[in-house]
Order: structure tokens, then C-alpha cells, then sequence
């Protein structure tokens, strides 16, 4: 369960950046918005190798 709390905050995070982003026009937030949702990307791969290994053991 710790890994759905880090994805959780991931996208908190990325929801604080993407209102900076799209409503501000602020450009570095749309720089740390893409990070962001790269992390979640490999955030949510790494659970679904879990959820793969656990199913398959």
C-alpha cells in the first residue's frame, strides 16, 4: 500500500502543477508537470509488475 500512497501524492502534485500551468500560463510548472507525470508512469508500471507477481506466485 506504500506504492499507492507515493502514486497518490504523485498526483496531487501533478494536479497542483497542471493548475499553475494551464490557468497561470506558468511555463516551469508545465516543465515540472511533465516530470511529474513520468514518474507516475513508472509509479504505476512498477504496481502492475506487483500486482503480476503476486497474481503469478
Amino acid at each position: 500500500m506504500e506504492k499507492i500512497a507515493k502514486l497518490k501524492e504523485l498526483v496531487a502534485s501533478a494536479e497542483t502543477d497542471a493548475t499553475k500551468f494551464y490557468e497561470r500560463g506558468n511555463s516551469a510548472a508545465g516543465t515540472r508537470l511533465r516530470k511529474t507525470l513520468q514518474e507516475i508512469k513508472v509509479a504505476a508500471q512498477d504496481i502492475r509488475q506487483d500486482v503480476t507477481n503476486k497474481k503469478k506466485s
